[in-house]
């Protein structure tokens, strides 16, 4: 049976978190809790904490993470240029837990490493939860966008679009980026899954191809 997906002209969209997966910055979020307590947080941990933050009733200070400070690439930053070194990079979108006010400043720091997405590709949530993003990704669907590709480096948001993708039955491709150590963690914890050997122990992507090699074992691929 055809699907109606199938008989739609595709209308892509290629979405990018940006704290952590197009970039790496020191910008942080000031926090002021109800009993006057104030510290920061950067963008990893807004991410994380927000919804429990929110509901101890913290109080945010966007000021400096309106801004992009010490920004350098993120992980994904080369494959997102290569997308739009092929195909343009009108249907290349920024989705942040940041506020919108960010948006110039990304815009320019994007800018400054190649990446020249429109301004109106960038949305700023102001919300660091799943289910923000999630929701995002289900507006797009509603307006005909059938085939997504999704990246961030929370997992949690992978996973909550990759269900609203599922549920809605269109084409569409998740990504978690992952830091350099992110990816020496996990093929430590492989390796210790394959051969026995302690996680604890610090080995290389490099160290763990040419152990493999030597065992004369079937070799593995971390992606």
């Amino acid at each position: 049976m055809v699907k109606l997906k199938d008989l739609l002209l595709e209308k892509k969209l290629r979405v990018f978190d940006f704290d952590d997966t197009l970039a790496k910055s020191n910008s942080k979020v000031l926090v002021t809790m109800p009993d006057g307590k104030k510290f920061k947080i950067n963008a990893t941990e807004f991410a994380k904490r927000d919804a429990e933050l929110t509901e101890k009733g913290a109080k945010y200070d966007f000021s400096e993470f309106n801004k992009v400070v010490e920004g350098k690439k993120g992980p994904l930053a080369d494959l997102a240029l290569k997308r739009q070194d092929k195909f343009g990079s009108g249907d290349i979108f920024v989705l942040t837990a940041r506020p919108q006010q960010s948006a110039n400043s990304i815009h320019k720091f994007l800018k400054s490493i190649g990446l020249e997405i429109p301004l109106e590709n960038i949305t700023g949530l102001e919300n660091g939860t799943p289910a923000a993003k999630a929701m995002w990704v289900l507006n797009k669907a509603s307006k005909g966008y059938n085939d997504f590709y999704f990246a961030d480096d929370a997992i949690k948001n992978v996973k909550a679009v990759k269900q609203v993708l599922d549920l809605i039955d269109v084409k569409g491709d998740v990504q978690q980026a992952l830091q350099s150590k992110d990816l020496d963690k996990l093929v430590n914890e492989m390796v210790e899954r394959k051969y026995g050997i302690g996680s604890e122990k610090v080995y290389s992507i490099s160290k763990a191809k040419v152990m493999g090699a030597k065992s004369g074992k079937t070799q593995f691929m971390a992606s």
